[in-house]
């Protein structure tokens, strides 16, 4: 990246991070409401855990809680401890909730990106190989093969990866992150964790790879019909050279923009495919915490997805300048610019 196009970049960082603070005090705000309205709390799961419990010390759990003031003040006080990067305790698992989330979060950012960059790879490559055979069997093939894959639930799908190659074929683990027996460390730990990964990652990746073939191939061959696509073929560059060096980037276009769309649905098929593989992550955490109307977790593990949803949009729209130098990112001499803070 130039200097010149490094310090915009800075700008726009500058300018869109005070601008995304009020966006996740919102989403905030909006979970804690639409919370409220679910039927029952956490005392309420303590209670049949412990098989009976008298109203008087269910009375007593929820004034230690704090679950007996009106909801307006737990409003005020769960603001406040915003503020200060508190998001509150778990009554449930006995832990802070921030200690939890920065627990899980790591395995789940670890499943998200090997997701995304299986789903983008292939994705990019079906979708190229697609539109350089348009109309021929490979192209549809290639179709054939995406809408199989954009058609099979996550669900279905995760529960037969493991029957066909964890029980039967035994190539892959069925659960888990590493194994516990073996006490792995070092880079046998690594090739450990990603051995237990390739499953849960291919899984989740499956839906993402047919839209990004999809999208690349209609890309593709709208570029192809470019002027300036034309113009190269006429100097005499190779189709190889074409395709590489003058379409694949501009068609990559449409993709980085999804692709910050997409991190919101990523995070919630997330959710499915821990429970599936017993991943230990944060939507395998969140499913567990609804189950126990756990809600002080579950509304940290909705903010902490609120801000990985938001910077990795703001990362998105630094990333769709690089791609494309036509467009300039926003800087304080433009103050109308369009959407996202891009302008052509």
């Amino acid at each position: 990246m130039k200097p010149t196009s490094a310090h915009n970049a800075w700008r726009f960082l500058r300018r869109r991070l005070p601008q995304a603070v009020p966006v996740v005090v919102g989403i905030a705000l909006l979970n804690f409401l639409v919370l409220q309205i679910a039927p029952g709390d956490v005392v309420d799961v303590l209670a049949g855990e412990a098989g009976a419990a008298t109203p008087e010390t269910m009375a007593q759990l929820r004034a230690s809680f704090g679950l007996d003031q009106p909801v307006a003040l737990q409003l005020w006080h769960y603001l406040g401890r915003l503020l200060t990067l508190d998001l509150g305790f778990s009554y449930r698992q006995n832990m802070p909730v921030r200690d939890l989330i920065l627990d899980r979060l790591p395995a789940t950012l670890l499943l998200m990106v090997a997701a995304m960059v299986i789903a983008l790879v292939l994705g990019v490559a079906l979708g190229v190989l697609s539109a350089r055979k348009v109309h021929g069997w490979v192209d549809h093939l290639v179709s054939v093969v995406v809408l199989v894959a954009y058609a099979l639930p996550t669900f279905w799908l995760g529960l037969m990866a493991i029957v066909l190659f964890s029980a039967r074929l035994g190539w892959f683990p069925s659960g888990g992150m590493v194994d516990v027996a073996a006490a792995h460390t070092g880079w046998a730990r690594v090739l450990d964790i990603a051995w237990h990964a390739v499953l849960p990652a291919c899984v989740l990746a499956t839906f993402y790879l047919a839209m990004y073939a999809k999208l690349m191939r209609s890309s593709m061959l709208e570029i192809y019909g470019a002027d300036f696509i034309r113009t190269a073929r006429a100097k005499g560059a190779s189709e190889a050279r074409v395709t590489l060096a003058h379409a694949l980037r501009n068609a990559l276009l449409p993709v980085a923009t999804m692709l910050g769309y997409q991190v919101a649905s990523l995070l919630s098929g997330a959710v499915l495919v821990e429970s599936v593989f017993s991943w230990p992550g944060l939507g395998r955490l969140a499913f567990e915490s609804i189950l126990a109307r756990d809600l002080n977790l579950l509304l940290g593990i909705l903010l902490m997805s609120a801000v990985l949803v938001t910077l990795i949009n703001i990362v998105v729209d630094v990333l769709y300048a690089f791609l494309d130098p036509r467009v300039q990112l926003a800087s304080d001499a433009t103050p109308s610019a369009p959407a996202q803070g891009l302008s052509p």
